[in-house]
């Protein structure tokens, strides 16, 4: 059966898990991998449910907070409960309803990209947040609207992960594809008879999100690393 083309599928999902459907999922699927189910219930877990790399991210905020693809907003409800300004930042009409109906009292309905009125002591791109960038051609643009944004001082912390694991042989070598990026990939969202447009998304692994922050007159420092080639960084001006 055909899927219905909708704009804000992942909402789609939040919602229903949000509504009482404990067992919601939604599918990535991608022309780089076997479909993927995602169970919802991950999106709207507590700090101590959180990987480590996300609970470090939150120790290290400071200041008037910026949560970009806040999503159900769990980072953004455990920095309000710390007593952090923070603003969710969603481009999902329905995962802005239910961040609000959580209990955060700022949420922005808005592109990162076009936001640009308020100025931010910390930016968090988490849960591969940063993914938003799409490909390396994506990353001027990205380091531009953050100028705009984040105060003098201030800083970015995102994590992400290094996809060159998907081609480890059996010697502990790596066949990366000599073609592009290999973290660059192409998603699209299904949930139940709904399914979204395609859309870029990148994994972007340490040395090669510091040489895209140098170029653009940032620095990049490795804040934590994790247990499969996951990692937090923090991106300030130079």
């Amino acid at each position: 059966m055909n899927k219905i083309l909708h704009t804000d599928t992942l909402g789609l999902a939040y919602t229903s898990y949000f509504e009482g459907n404990e067992h919601a999922f939604f599918t990535l699927l991608s022309p780089h991998f076997e479909p993927n189910d995602v169970a919802v219930a991950h999106f709207f877990r507590n700090f101590n449910s959180m990987p480590a790399i996300e609970q470090r991210a939150i120790e290290e905020c400071y200041g008037k907070i910026l949560d970009v693809g806040a999503g159900t907003g769990s980072h953004s409800v455990e920095l309000q409960k710390r007593g952090f300004q923070v603003t969710a930042l969603d481009i999902s009409p329905l995962a802005c309803n239910i961040m609000q109906k959580r209990g955060i009292i700022k949420v922005l309905c808005e592109d990162f990209y076009t936001h640009s009125y308020k100025t931010y002591n910390t930016i968090l791109f988490l849960m591969n947040g940063i993914g938003i960038v799409g490909t390396l051609q994506g990353f001027p643009r990205f380091f531009e609207s953050l100028e705009r944004i984040l105060e003098p001082n201030g800083q970015v912390l995102v994590d992400s992960s290094d996809l060159r694991y998907l081609f480890e042989e059996e010697d502990g070598s790596f066949a990366i594809p000599l073609c592009g990026y290999y973290g660059e990939l192409e998603y699209t969202v299904e949930f139940e008879n709904y399914t979204s447009k395609p859309f870029n998304w990148i994994y972007v692994d340490f040395d090669t999100l510091a040489s895209e922050a140098y170029k653009a007159g940032w620095n990049c420092t490795l804040v934590a690393v994790g247990d499969h080639y996951d990692f937090l960084a923090r991106l300030t001006r130079i």
